[in-house]
């Protein structure tokens, strides 16, 4: 290879490189937006906002719009680009993490259109522990970006390890809630309703925390090339 053909491939590279970190920043930009989605959703049910639930089930579309452009960009990129090893981890492993940002995305939306089928009606029981289940989740959404951003083999096994610990917290929580809502159904079965309600809030809440632990999955794929199944992995690397 004459320094010609290597300065061509050295600029063929660079705005690969360019390319590929535009991705990641869209995908950061639509964890803004699902973290924001489920932050104003759990507040407006919170203190009974039907404006701003409507707003979240609103802005959801946007939501709905970055995936599939994130979607159409690792396409375009897989078919020009043809990229092998960790650059088609890395793509894949986005269009993986865009689709479950898309689903957090939904499950504030259904959030939010709890709160609205509530109206007027407060809740059952003062929210303590579903906004801890919420704080949880987001921070746990926060930690899986960073581990995939990072695509350090030991970062990202460190932050697996340490959202496992706090995915289990979160359903110790979803658990005690659900227990506290059946109690007072069964103290007095008028409360169904309602209880179901917040049963309903709390599912779409632990769910977030499950899909932060795929997110995280998804970024040791991107390091190792080890997909996870539950606690079994599977090294998907030629020897």
């Amino acid at each position: 290879m004459n320094e010609q053909q290597g300065n061509i491939l050295s600029i063929g590279r660079q705005e690969f490189d360019r390319e590929l970190g535009r991705l990641e920043a869209e995908l950061i930009l639509m964890s803004g937006l699902v973290e924001k989605a489920i932050f104003d959703a759990l507040q407006a049910l919170k203190n009974r906002d039907i404006d701003r639930s409507q707003k979240v089930i609103n802005e959801d579309d946007h939501i709905d719009q970055t995936e599939l452009e994130i979607e159409r960009y690792c396409i375009e990129l897989i078919r020009r680009e043809s990229p092998m090893a960790g650059d088609l981890r890395r793509i894949v492993a986005s269009l993986q993490i865009a689709g479950e940002l898309e689903r957090i995305g939904d499950y504030a939306e259904g959030i939010a259109k709890i709160s609205i089928n509530m109206g007027s009606q407060p809740p059952l029981k003062e929210l303590i522990d579903i906004p801890r289940m919420g704080d949880k989740a987001v921070s746990m959404l926060k930690r899986s970006l960073e581990s995939f951003i990072s695509r350090d083999e030991d970062v990202v096994r460190t932050i697996v390890v340490e959202l496992e610990s706090e995915d289990d917290e979160v359903d110790d929580l979803y658990t005690k809630v659900q227990g506290d809502l059946m109690e007072l159904v069964k103290s007095d079965p008028d409360n169904a309703e309602r209880a179901t309600y917040l049963m309903w809030v709390a599912h779409n809440v632990e769910r977030v925390a499950d899909r932060a632990m795929n997110i995280a999955e998804r970024s040791l794929f991107q390091a190792t090339g080890q997909l996870v199944s539950g606690s079994t992995m599977i090294d998907t690397n030629p020897e």
